[in-house]
């Protein structure tokens, strides 16, 4: 006839561990692909997500004697 309750849980258990398999792994390498904003004078990096204020700041604070545009040239569009 049927399975009984622990066959079931058994094979739930199985399909789990399947699925956690494939999502297993290190966000770091993905995390540096996604350093693509750079500042030209110092060379530190961005996140693609960070906004211009962000970048403003940046400026602001750590080269205050040069243009914002001098640092993140992409801003100028």
């Amino acid at each position: 006839m049927g399975g009984g309750n622990g066959q079931k849980a058994k094979m739930a258990r199985e399909k789990n561990l399947e699925k956690q398999k494939g999502a297993k792994g290190s966000q770091l390498e993905s995390n540096k692909k996604a350093m693509s904003i750079q500042c030209k004078i110092c060379m530190q990096t961005f996140i693609c997500t960070t906004s211009e204020a962000k970048c403003r700041e940046h400026a602001e604070a750590k080269h205050p004697k040069s243009d914002v545009y001098a640092c993140f040239p992409h801003l100028k569009k």
